[in-house]
């Protein structure tokens, strides 16, 4: 048995896209995984702790191998719980509209609580950066009002450049992804977009 985490930083839900897509994997993913839990984090309902001055300073004394403060200690303990919360998945699926090109704050706020030193990834002067979560997988289900090139000199799709290179940092190297864009179509352009999002969701999710 296999716990896959969905974790939605839209806001709309009704309305949203990627919301409607992870709908339609969820759906075949039960039937294709029946014996597999399935947790949802709505981060627009969660309170996260803050990555505030005493948060840093304990990461920094964990990468100095220094001692904690009781305040540092404290506030560590609170990332951490939900740092080892995210790690005990096996899977994650994760919907991503794109707000001024890059993700919602809500999810580079959870990304920033629970990625941490010592948990899924490691530094050292001698060998550098080293990751700690291996043999999992993600999707990244993203939604964008248009089209923005990833590379180059005119870049402007911070989006998915950015969920790459962290689900890399930690470890994560089977990511799939499904895209609607434009969602600023016209309307039956936008209806066909979608129905092959949903279409790709629901073949994917018979072997995630």
């Amino acid at each position: 048995m296999s716990k896959l985490l969905y974790i939605e930083s839209a806001p709309l839900k009704s309305r949203s896209h990627t919301i409607a897509v992870y709908r339609a994997f969820e759906q075949a993913y039960r039937a294709a995984h029946p014996s597999d839990e399935i947790e949802m984090l709505d981060l627009w309902q969660m309170s996260l702790p803050p990555f505030d001055e005493q948060t840093i300073e304990a990461k920094f004394a964990v990468l100095r191998k220094n001692e904690f403060t009781p305040q540092q200690l404290e506030r560590w303990q609170a990332v951490r719980n939900v740092s080892r919360h995210f790690n005990a998945a096996d899977k994650y699926v994760f919907g991503v509209p794109m707000w001024n090109f890059g993700v919602p704050y809500v999810l580079k706020h959870y990304i920033d609580v629970v990625t941490l030193p010592g948990e899924n990834w490691t530094w050292s002067p001698a060998s550098g950066y080293g990751t700690l979560l291996s043999g999992k997988k993600a999707l990244a289900i993203y939604a964008s009002a248009n089209l923005h090139a990833e590379v180059g000199a005119g870049a402007e799709d911070f989006q998915k450049p950015f969920m790459r290179r962290w689900l890399q940092f930690i470890g994560i190297e089977r990511v799939e992804e499904i895209t609607v864009a434009p969602t600023l179509s016209d309307p039956a352009t936008l209806q066909g977009l979608r129905a092959e999002a949903i279409r790709a969701a629901t073949e994917l999710a018979l072997h995630f």
